[in-house]
């Protein structure tokens, strides 16, 4: 049997909601990626061109600081990743997660919450940061979607 990790990054809490029932709907363990320096309110306001997360998502190089790191990440075979979308990919945090493990071998499966946006360029914008993983596409969930839709779209995936 495979071990699974559901790994997430959560600014205002929806996506931790998704994060939780998926790891409970597929029996995954699951951890959260927290920045360093937390976001505010304030950072988030993607319409203010000074907010430190409008800063970070125009620029491609970013990589916001990580607070702790999962010890036991060579235990897992599949890293289901979760976030929300910004600006149609995965806020840079998410890069700065996958590049500080080898992801040889793994599978990684994103999976996102959205205001209303699709996954856009965000696997194009992940694979470089997955070095020898198998980068599947990803989907948008609402953040009351059920445990039974959840598990249903991972045994879709045929892992």
């Amino acid at each position: 049997m495979s071990r699974k990790l559901v790994a997430y990054f959560s600014a205002s809490g929806t996506t931790t909601k998704v994060a939780e029932s998926l790891a409970e709907a597929i029996g995954a363990d699951i951890y959260e990626i927290e920045p360093e320096v937390p976001y505010t309110k304030a950072d988030l306001n993607w319409m203010d061109k000074q907010a430190r997360s409008t800063i970070e998502m125009n620029d491609p190089a970013s990589r916001p600081a990580i607070s702790g790191k999962r010890d036991n990440m060579a235990d897992y075979d599949t890293v289901f990743i979760g976030f929300p979308v910004w600006w149609y990919v995965a806020p840079t945090i998410i890069n700065t997660f996958l590049e500080s493990y080898d992801m040889s071998g793994k599978t990684v499966v994103p999976f996102a919450t959205s205001g209303g946006s699709d996954m856009g360029k965000t696997n194009e914008k992940l694979q470089p940061s997955c070095q020898g993983a198998k980068l599947l596409a990803g989907k948008v969930f609402k953040s009351n979607t059920s445990k039974h839709e959840l598990a249903d779209w991972v045994d879709g995936l045929h892992l």
